[in-house]
């Protein structure tokens, strides 16, 4: 038991990064979007369009994506995704 909480303990730094690959995510769920099929949406590797959202921060991104802003679906579309997943994707996608 001892060594299960020195494990659990030691974990914890690596519970806050993102459990998906962005890739993944994105051919999955925002690439439907993203890939230039919605004008409104940036797309991948778009840096122009990414950078005033990205000064918005990463915070308000987040929440958009969990939420769902204009025409931007609730959770993105990725049901199973974290809060790290989808700040993951996004500074994949802002690249």
């Amino acid at each position: 038991m001892k060594y299960l909480v020195i494990w659990a303990v030691g974990s914890l730094p690596f519970l806050a990064d993102a459990a998906q690959d962005p890739e993944t995510v994105f051919n999955q769920s925002c690439g439907i979007c993203h890939n230039g099929q919605l004008r409104t949406a940036p797309q991948k590797g778009d840096t122009k369009a990414w950078a005033p959202r990205l000064e918005q921060g990463m915070d308000l991104l987040v929440n958009r994506v969990t939420f769902g802003y204009g025409v931007m679906p609730t959770r993105g579309l990725c049901m199973q995704c974290t809060p790290e997943d989808y700040k993951a994707v996004i500074e994949w996608m802002a690249k």
